[in-house]
This record gives C-alpha cells, sequence and structure tokens, in this order.
C-alpha cells in the first residue's frame, strides 16, 4: 500500500524545510535590521557609561576647587580625647588651644524609692516642665510600665522614663530630663508632683530656701476688718496675737529641727507678719506655706458664761459697829437685755494679703494657688505668686473658727525659675551648666557643646579634665590626600572607557587588572565600539592636554605642574623604557612624594587646581576648573553626549519601526508559500493516487 499523505499534518515531501530556507533568505533584511538595533542600543549604552564616568569625574575635580574643596578642611585633635574634643570650622585658624574643663553640662536624672513591679500609677493630670518645655496629659490610671510608655511618647527629646531593676521583685523609676543646663530643671506639677512627693523621687527642700513668720516676736495683730464678717457675732473676742505660739520639733537624732516647727493658733486668734520688700524684686519668687486644722474644745460655751443677759444695780448700805443701815431699792426698774448665744463656727481658717494701702485680698486656699493636699493629713499646701500681689505688705492670718486650731508652716520664698521648692531624693544627676576655663576666664554653657567661644570652632565637653587639654587645629591632610586619590581614580575610569570604545586592541582590556570577569566580558562587547568617531579621541587629547600643563598661578609659586605632586602616567618610574599602558593616558601616584608634597606645601596644591587668575575673586584657572568646564560641554543638557543619544533615539525609533513592518511581511510571505506548498502536496498526493490505482489493474491483468 502506498504512502498516505495529508497535506500540513504531514511532510513527505519536506515542504517544511523548503518553506524555512526560503524564508530565511526573505528574513535577511529583517535580521539585519534587529542588529542595527542592538547596536544603536548598545552604542546608547555606551555613551550613557561615558556620560556617568565624565560626570563623576567632573563632580570630583569641582569637589578641588570650589569653596568645599578639601584643601580647607580643618581637623581638630584633642590631648585628652575623654575629657574633651572639638570640630573646626573650614574657616578656622590654625592654632593650639588651651582649655581646662572644670564641669561638664548635666540634666537632671532622678531615682525613685523602690517599687513594685505591679505597681499602678494613679488617675490624674502629670505635668512636667524642662526649661521652657511642658509636657502635660490626662492619665487614666494603670501600671508603671504603661505610664512609661504614655510618658515618652509625648515628651521625644525633652524627657525620658525608664525602669531600673534594683533586685528580683523591686525596681526604680528613673525619670530624667534630656536637657542640660542650669535653667533646664526638671520640675513635676500637679498630680506629677504628688506622686513624686508619695515615691520620693523629690522632697521638699530647706537648701537655698529663704523663711520668715518663724518668730513670734515679729507677728502683730491683725488689723480688724471693717464691719462684722457673715458667721461672727458682735462681743466675739478680737484677734489677737498673743496666744498664738509656735511647737517645737525634733528630728530623728532627737535634736531640735526649726525647720519643722509649726505654728499653732488658738479658736478666735491671729496674727500679722511683714513681708520683707526685697522679696517682691524677684518677679519670679514663689511664697510657700501649709497647713492644716486640729478640732480642739470649742470656745463658745464659756464664751457665753461670761454675757450678761440684764443689768443688776445694788443700792449698797451702811455699817457702823453694830449698826446696819440699808438703802432703800431703786424705784427705777432696768430693763432686761436679751442677747443670742453664740453658736459654733467652724472651718475658720482664713489667709489674707495686706496690701500697702490697707486693703486686704483674700487668699483662695481651694483654687488654683492649692499645689497639693496631703490625702492622709489633709494638710494643703499654698503657693502664692509674688507677681500676682505687687503691692503686698504682710501676710495675715485669722481664725475665726471657735472649735478648731490652726497648724501652719512658716513662709518659704523661692525663685520658681530655679524650682528650689522641691529637691530630689537620689539624684543620678542634677542640672548644671558646663564651665571650662580658657585663657584664663572661666565660661559657663549650658550644653556640652559650645560653638560660641572659639571662631569657627565647636567644642564636645565630655569631663574633668586632670591637666590642662591642648587642641591643635591643623589642616585634614587625610581628607585632601583621598580628594586626589578619587580624582585621579575617576580621570583614569574616564579615559579607560575611551580607550575601550575608541581601540580595537585586546590589551587595552587586559590592562585594566582592576576590572571583575563580568566587567571585562562587557568591556569586550565594546572594544572598537566608536572605532571611527573621533570626538572621543579628541576628548582624550584635551584632557590629557589639562592634567600635563603647566599653571603658574603667582609669581612666587614653586608648584605648578600635577607631576610635581607625584600624579603623572609615568609617576611610578620605568627604568626598562616605555610602558604601553603609560602611553594610554592613565595617572600614576607616587604616594610618597604626594604625601610630602601634601606636609608642606598644601596651599600650592590647593592653587593649581583652581585659582583666581583676574582678581575678581573667582576661580577661573587651574587644573580642576578646567577639566570641569572641558567635561561640561560633554555632559550638560544638549552637550555632544545629549546630541549622540537623541541621534540614537531616532534610529531606534526607525529601526524599531522598519522591524515591526519586515515582520508583519515576513507573516504574510510566510502564509502564502505554506498555502502554496500545500495545493502543491495535495495535487501530488491525488497524482499519487491516481498511480496506484492504475498499478493495482496492471497487476491484475498480469496475475
Amino acid at each position: 500500500m502506498a504512502d498516505i499523505s495529508i497535506p500540513v499534518f504531514s511532510d513527505k515531501y519536506k515542504t517544511k524545510d523548503y518553506v524555512d530556507a526560503l524564508m530565511q533568505k526573505e528574513r535577511i533584511p529583517l535580521t539585519r535590521e534587529q542588529e542595527n538595533l542592538e547596536q544603536y542600543k548598545a552604542q546608547q549604552g555606551a555613551w550613557r557609561s561615558v556620560n556617568q564616568k565624565m560626570s563623576t569625574l567632573r563632580a570630583s575635580s569641582k569637589n578641588l576647587y570650589s569653596y568645599e574643596n578639601p584643601f580647607n578642611n580643618k581637623l581638630a585633635v584633642s590631648s585628652d580625647e575623654d575629657a574633651i574634643t572639638a570640630e573646626a570650622g573650614r574657616d578656622a585658624a590654625y592654632d593650639s588651644i588651651k582649655i581646662d574643663v572644670l564641669k561638664e553640662a548635666t540634666a537632671d536624672r532622678f531615682l525613685s524609692t523602690e517599687i513594685e513591679k505591679t505597681s499602678v500609677v494613679p488617675k490624674g493630670k502629670y505635668t512636667f516642665e524642662v526649661g521652657d518645655k511642658t509636657i502635660s496629659f490626662n492619665w487614666k490610671g494603670g501600671k508603671v510600665t504603661d505610664f512609661i510608655t504614655a510618658l515618652n511618647k509625648r515628651s521625644a527629646n525633652t524627657i525620658k522614663a525608664s525602669l531600673i531593676g534594683v533586685s528580683g521583685d523591686k525596681q526604680s523609676l528613673l525619670i530624667e530630663s534630656l536637657k542640660t543646663g542650669n535653667d533646664s530643671n526638671l520640675i513635676f506639677k500637679d498630680d506629677a508632683l504628688t506622686y513624686a512627693l508619695k515615691n520620693k523621687i523629690v522632697e521638699r527642700s530647706r537648701k537655698n530656701l529663704q523663711e520668715f513668720g518663724n518668730d513670734t516676736t515679729l507677728f502683730s495683730n491683725p488689723v480688724q476688718e471693717e464691719g462684722v464678717p457673715e458667721g461672727d457675732f458682735e462681743g466675739m473676742p478680737a484677734f489677737k496675737k498673743k496666744p498664738v505660739s509656735i511647737s517645737e520639733a525634733e528630728n530623728e537624732d532627737g535634736e531640735a529641727s526649726p525647720q519643722d516647727n509649726r505654728t499653732i493658733i488658738p479658736p478666735r486668734q491671729g496674727f500679722s507678719v511683714a513681708v520683707d520688700p526685697s522679696i517682691l524684686e524677684t518677679e519670679t519668687n514663689r511664697i510657700d506655706f501649709s497647713f492644716m486644722t486640729n478640732a480642739v474644745e470649742d470656745i463658745t460655751e464659756d464664751l457665753n458664761e461670761w454675757r450678761v443677759t440684764r443689768p443688776e444695780m445694788d443700792a449698797g448700805k451702811a455699817t457702823f459697829l453694830d449698826v446696819t443701815i440699808m438703802n432703800e431699792p431703786s424705784d427705777t426698774e432696768l430693763p432686761s437685755i436679751v442677747q443670742t448665744e453664740f453658736q459654733p463656727i467652724e472651718n475658720g481658717a482664713e489667709f489674707f494679703v495686706r496690701n500697702s494701702d490697707g486693703s486686704e485680698i483674700k487668699i483662695d486656699t481651694n483654687g488654683d494657688a492649692l499645689v497639693m493636699t496631703n490625702e492622709q493629713t489633709g494638710e494643703k499646701t499654698i503657693s502664692l505668686a509674688v507677681r500676682d500681689y505687687p503691692d503686698m505688705e504682710s501676710i495675715v492670718v485669722r481664725n475665726r473658727s471657735t472649735g478648731s486650731e490652726i497648724v501652719m508652716t512658716s513662709y518659704s520664698v523661692y525663685d520658681e525659675k530655679k524650682n528650689l521648692a522641691y529637691s530630689p531624693v537620689n539624684p543620678v544627676s542634677v542640672a548644671g551648666d558646663a564651665a571650662i576655663r580658657y585663657n584664663g576666664i572661666t565660661i559657663h554653657r549650658p550644653t556640652n557643646k559650645i560653638d560660641d567661644v572659639i571662631p569657627h570652632v565647636t567644642l564636645n565637653v565630655k569631663q574633668p579634665t586632670e591637666k590642662t587639654a591642648t587642641i591643635d587645629i591643623n589642616p585634614d591632610k587625610e581628607s585632601a590626600k583621598d580628594a586626589l586619590i578619587e580624582f585621579v581614580g575617576n580621570y583614569n575610569q574616564v579615559i579607560a572607557e575611551i580607550n575601550v570604545l575608541s581601540d580595537n586592541k585586546p590589551e587595552i582590556i587586559e590592562e585594566l587588572t582592576y576590572l571583575s570577569d563580568e566587567e571585562k566580558e562587557a568591556a569586550q562587547k565594546k572594544l572598537g565600539m566608536f572605532l571611527s568617531d573621533f570626538s572621543l579621541t579628541n576628548g582624550k587629547s584635551s584632557l590629557r592636554s589639562i592634567v600635563n600643563a603647566n599653571y603658574p598661578w603667582s609669581d612666587d609659586a614653586t608648584i605648578t605642574m600635577l607631576a610635581q605632586i607625584g600624579i603623572s602616567s609615568r609617576a611610578s618610574g620605568n627604568s626598562g623604557g616605555v610602558n604601553a599602558s603609560q602611553m594610554r593616558g592613565y595617572l600614576e601616584i607616587d604616594e610618597k612624594k604626594l604625601d610630602s608634597s601634601i606636609e608642606n606645601d598644601l596651599d600650592q596644591i590647593k592653587s593649581i587646581f583652581g585659582f583666581d587668575r583676574d582678581g575678581d575673586l573667582i576661580i577661573d584657572s587651574g587644573i580642576a576648573y578646567s577639566i570641569d568646564k572641558q567635561l561640561s560641554s560633554w555632559v550638560q543638557s544638549g552637550g555632544i553626549i545629549a546630541t549622540k543619544t537623541s541621534g540614537l533615539d531616532k534610529r531606534i525609533s526607525s529601526s524599531e519601526t522598519n522591524i515591526k513592518k519586515l515582520e508583519a511581511q515576513m507573516d504574510v510571505k510566510e502564509a502564502q508559500l505554506r498555502q502554496k506548498f500545500g495545493q502543491m502536496e495535495g495535487t501530488l498526493n491525488g497524482l499519487n493516487a491516481q498511480a496506484n490505482t492504475l498499478n493495482s489493474f496492471t497487476n491484475r491483468d498480469n496475475q
């Protein structure tokens, strides 16, 4: 039986091979256009690489002559870096500075007494002040750890709180100010003060306080007020100082402790004490005192017994020996006088500020003046701002109560700005200014970063010096050397890129020993890509001329060329003759010579890279200046490279359009060929079928 061939599904006649062979020839224009497109893209990538390397070289060149050039960098070296260091600005003068650190600036850092890990911070308004910063928030109550989180979240860069482990189940709360200086005291207010007192973070301080009202000989009887205040009655005793006394307190050692003495004001008594006018001169002064009331025997009963309800008149009598003569009673009847009995008076503790004009201002013991109330004892602490009472002459105390006595402290005066009312119990450190001695002058500053003592030099104070520290301001030679090495490296990168693109010698790549295998492979693909483009070789020639030129920046200049500082194409020397790689334009560094030049001629090195030739205070000559200007024509918008890549953009776009057109043509051509070969296969199959039929008849007849 003859073979069966189905068009398209079988390839009895090798039509697929014929079609592929014909299409391969037809695809030659398409393949050529695709190769052109890849070449255009490769060229565009090469130009972009040149642009990137030239831009880097331009930036490092500009760095060598701009205002930020490394030759003006200064380095400050301290002989005692544990105590003080310094940072020198570019305009700092070369100098050797002698500094004594007397004290570093510190911040308030206070520890609480030991607290339980499960300790709870009560609900309330918590206010903290550090200098001119205030952190205040309402706390709903909860764990101390949650309170710390809430406080730290609200007080970044001002206050920080943390827990310090003391033992297995005990810890202390550390609250610290993040600002140093005398004027950056950590101040607790509102419920924060109550909490701080309760947990012994702070305590009432008597240090540096001015006190008055602790000597009864200086007391005066309070001036009687006009009229009778509500709750009093005519005939009540006048307020007098005489029964007022001061109780003596003892400290833990059983010794007298005058600062803890209390003034006792019995019922219906009082006193007045003068305020020193000097206290009013400091606007930020405050006057604090605390008081509480104790129940005593009510005096109204005794007062009522002495009151007379009606007058009595006795006519009298006369007696001589045994004879007594009685007077007759008066015929005039006096009317009875009915008087109301005194009633007990409660809550009678009242305090007044008496002004120089005789007027009095009642102190609100339940309002804003209230600092805090001791919930256990009921003692109230009152704080008066003297600025609120500019005409204050004295403070008057009146106990209107008939059944309680007032027990009060003396008056404490302190400057609220200095927060002298309270002192830390367990201070880790307290706020203070830094103190240094410079040129025999003691200088105080609130921070450890001091930048206003020595021009263009910032001092960083760390701790007191044991002996005078020396800070030397020298040129930063390392940064200058690094900048020069970076410049040479970037220059060689540009020259290497130009060499690879403008020449087709394989040894060019082999000479670049710093390239990785992948980089060498990429360079091989670019080798000689712009062999016929003379713009690159011309650019290379210009760069070489610049780095080899002479720059006589002044009549006294002794260094005017790069080669004089150890940078040239043959800096490493070559006793064996000319080295091919040295002829390709790369720069080499004689490090020993460069170090010597930087050490001795840094200003001259600076000048050959950029100097003012015409005296207009603008850099207009020098190696770095010239390279910057040369490369700007290449890398700037609309420059040489931009023009090259723009032209390639157009070619790429045109090539992509042609490729799409040719691909469409190839699809149509291939479809036509397959159709024709399919028809041919069908015809051949028909002929084969007829031949097979004839053969079968012939074979049958022959049998």
